[in-house]
């Protein structure tokens, strides 16, 4: 049974950097695709970032292309997303996802989420 646990939300202001980090449990992380998506209030989830088991592909939703970094050290079991220049648009509920359906990409189905991380970013 995978367990995926999301840390390293909080408020910061426009300009600003976070680092989440995504803690699997489980057997056979390191087989698994995985990605970040998030939800903003009264808007669909989307995904932001994926990457592939071996961390040696990874795809990035247009807004954050640049700016947002996803990888993983499957050694620690450990997803991250490094956010730097943060924009009020970024902000949203941060949700970890493994064991895609279809591919790779932030656009396939997951079957396995975190709980989510809260990221506020200010003006």
């Amino acid at each position: 049974q995978v367990r995926l646990v999301e840390s390293g939300g909080g408020s910061v202001q426009a300009g600003g950097s976070l680092r989440l980090s995504c803690a699997a449990s489980g057997y056979g992380i390191s087989r698994l695709c995985m990605a970040w998506f998030r939800q903003a209030p009264g808007k669909e989830r989307e995904g932001v970032a994926a990457i592939y088991p071996n961390g040696g592909s990874t795809s990035y939703d247009d807004s954050v292309k640049g700016r947002f970094t996803i990888s993983r050290d499957n050694t620690r079991k450990t997803l991250y997303l490094q956010m730097t220049s943060l924009k009020p648009e970024d902000t949203a509920m941060y949700y970890c996802a493994a064991d895609s359906r279809g591919g790779c990409q932030k656009s396939s189905t997951f079957t396995k989420w975190g709980q989510g991380t809260q990221v506020t970013v200010s003006s």
